[in-house]
Parts: C-alpha cells; sequence; structure tokens
C-alpha cells in the first residue's frame, strides 16, 4: 500500500515538473528568422553576400551548361565544308551555335588563306576572350567564400566585446543570463557567416571545375581545327 502511494506521488510530482518545463521549452524555442535576427545588422550584410552569392552561380551555373552544348559531330561537318570548299556554309554552321567552341572555330575559318600563325594566333585570342568572360564574376564569389566567415567573426568579436561591456556596467549585480544571451546572440554572426562562406566555396570550386572542363574542350578544339588546316596540304 505504502509502496502504490510513493509511485502515485511520484508520478504526480513527475508530471508536475513536465508541465513547469514545457513553457520554458517553448520560450526558448526560436525560428531561424528569429535567431537570424537575433544577429544584428551584420546578419542583412551576409543576407545580401548570400543573394550575390547565389545569383553568380546561378548565372554562371547556365552560362556554362550552355556554352558546353555543342552538336558532336559538329568538327566532322566542318571538315566536311572546309574540303569541299564551302566556306560560307562552315561559318554559317558555327554561327548557330552560341558555344566558345563554335565561335574560335569561325574565327579561324574566317583566316583561311592567311599564314597558319597568325590562324592560331587569332583562334587562342578569340579562346582567352571567352574563357575571360565564363571566369567573369568568379572572383566576386571567391571574395564572398573567404569574407564571409570574417565577417560572422567580426559580429562574434562585437557582441562579446559588449556583453563584457555589460557586466562592467553592471558592477556586482552580474545577471549570468544576460552574459549567456549576449554570448549566444554573438555566436549567431559566426555561424551565419560560416554558411555563406562554405555555400560560396562550395560553388566556385564547382563552377571552376566546369569551365576547366570546357577550356579543355575548346583546347581540343583548337588543335583538330589546326589539324584541319594542315590536311589539304598533305594530300
Amino acid at each position: 500500500m505504502m509502496f502504490s502511494l510513493l509511485q502515485t506521488d511520484t508520478a504526480a510530482v513527475l508530471g508536475e515538473a513536465i508541465q513547469q518545463a514545457a513553457p520554458v521549452q517553448q520560450e526558448m524555442s526560436y525560428s531561424l528568422i528569429e535567431m537570424a535576427a537575433k544577429g544584428g545588422w551584420l546578419m542583412i550584410v551576409l543576407l545580401i553576400l548570400s543573394i550575390i552569392a547565389i545569383y553568380i552561380f546561378g548565372q554562371k551555373w547556365w552560362m556554362i551548361s550552355r556554352a558546353g552544348k555543342i552538336d558532336k559531330n559538329f568538327m566532322n561537318d566542318i571538315r566536311d565544308y572546309i574540303h569541299e570548299g564551302k566556306i560560307k556554309s562552315a561559318v554559317a554552321l558555327c554561327e548557330k551555335f552560341d558555344s566558345p567552341v563554335a565561335r574560335l572555330v569561325q574565327k579561324g575559318i574566317e583566316r583561311i588563306g592567311r599564314p597558319l600563325n597568325d590562324i592560331q594566333t587569332a583562334v587562342e585570342n578569340v579562346g582567352n576572350t571567352e574563357v575571360a568572360r565564363l571566369e567573369k564574376g568568379l572572383p566576386i564569389l571567391a571574395t564572398i567564400a573567404g569574407g564571409a566567415p570574417m565577417i560572422g567573426f567580426l559580429g562574434t568579436v562585437i557582441g562579446m566585446v559588449q556583453a563584457f561591456f555589460n557586466m562592467s556596467q553592471a558592477g556586482n549585480n552580474i545577471d549570468i543570463t544576460q552574459l549567456s544571451g549576449g554570448i549566444y546572440t554573438a555566436m549567431i554572426t559566426t555561424v551565419g557567416g560560416l554558411i555563406v562562406g562554405i555555400v560560396a566555396y562550395f560553388g566556385y570550386n564547382l563552377l571552376t571545375s566546369k569551365i576547366s572542363d570546357l577550356v579543355f574542350k575548346m583546347e581540343g578544339a583548337t588543335m583538330d581545327f589546326m589539324d584541319l588546316l594542315h590536311e589539304p596540304a598533305e594530300k
């Protein structure tokens, strides 16, 4: 009988403790927007940087994906047109594709009849221009990848300075909740800066990898075209 009463009392105590803890848990739970708002004005800077990074990544991804699309029989058709003397048809085929490979081959076709060194120089100049156009904006993405964590750390340092300043002003009436709240707020900027920096870093490396693959295709097309110009002389 006594054991059952102890169980009843224990259950009642636990029930009251759970009921008292529930409101505390509800008060301590925050949404992501509320947590970000506690980071202060530097979180607005990080938000702007994240929007810029996403915009640059989306734009360059779309551009590079389009630039890499070209008919697999493109060079074979160019070879046939040149061997048949249909230079205008070859140029028209190049204009059909919005691709760096097609543009550099078109430049070489337009220089046919000049010394091979001049043709190769013209093609390489077009290639360098295309690579520069593809890489435009990547330095900004790299800057965001390196700068966003630093901005987040700056926010943390500012928050810590404010927390200790409040402690010094409080004198002997130091409230540990004020200190912990200031540190909590300060750490949010570090988390935000790291998230933006990591996303920008991976985006930058992914775009750089895709550009490298496209440059490799351009170099292959250049060599194929220069070999093509030697073929009539060898026959």
